[in-house]
């Protein structure tokens, strides 16, 4: 079916277009929520004066657009965060924090039109895209920067594979002075022969 838009509708249309929809889609929805208005030939008249009031109302809201644009290329937001030494940031800087602090310089932007494909992670300066209508954006400055001073990153423990190992393995065997010590001492044959008993000489000379 053929209607003519009351509303500017995301990818559909501006206000004062005329485009063809599904008749479910126009019956049951745009039309009763008199976001869009049904062209028949018995209406033609009403719909081309409808048509120029509401590119006239357009062409105001336009200028409201362009005026919000320039007004957000000015804004310049900053977020303070604690980070580590190589400026990586505990936590991140989201699209829910720039709604926030948008609102607080009184912008009411939605999320969703905050082009931030993901959160902020690290300092530094950012630009970020703002969606305005359409194909209109705006771009906001951000930055970040750390809060206090650097973070000492922890450091994964040493090994201590050597400190474990097993107490036989640390301990040296005896070496071979040791050993020499340890065993008894060996006499010779002829020392052997000089230390024979005396009774034995003694008695036999009584013998005689």
């Amino acid at each position: 079916m053929k209607i003519i838009l009351r509303e500017n509708i995301e990818n559909l249309g501006e206000k004062g277009d005329i485009v063809n929809v599904a008749a479910g889609y126009g019956r049951n929805y745009l039309i009763p929520k008199k976001m869009a208005l049904e062209i028949t030939p018995t209406n033609t008249k009403m719909i081309e004066i409808e048509q120029q009031a509401l590119k006239k109302g357009l062409e105001k809201e336009m200028e409201t657009y362009q005026t919000l644009i320039e007004q957000l290329n000015e804004v310049s937001l900053t977020f303070k965060r604690k980070a580590g030494e190589k400026d990586s940031i505990f936590g991140s800087v989201s699209t829910g924090d720039i709604k926030d602090a948008l609102s607080n310089l009184n912008f009411n932007i939605e999320k969703k039109k905050i082009l931030l494909p993901d959160p902020i992670k690290k300092l530094g300066n950012y630009k970020v895209p703002i969606k305005i209508f359409h194909d209109q954006t705006a771009e906001i400055s951000l930055e970040v920067n750390r809060q206090g001073t650097p973070v000492t990153e922890a450091t994964p423990p040493a090994d201590d594979k050597e400190e474990s190992a097993p107490a036989e393995a640390q301990e040296a065997p005896p070496s071979d002075d040791k050993k020499e010590e340890a065993a008894p001492p060996k006499v010779k044959k002829d020392e052997a022969a000089s230390e024979a008993p005396v009774e034995e000489n003694v008695s036999h000379e009584e013998k005689k």
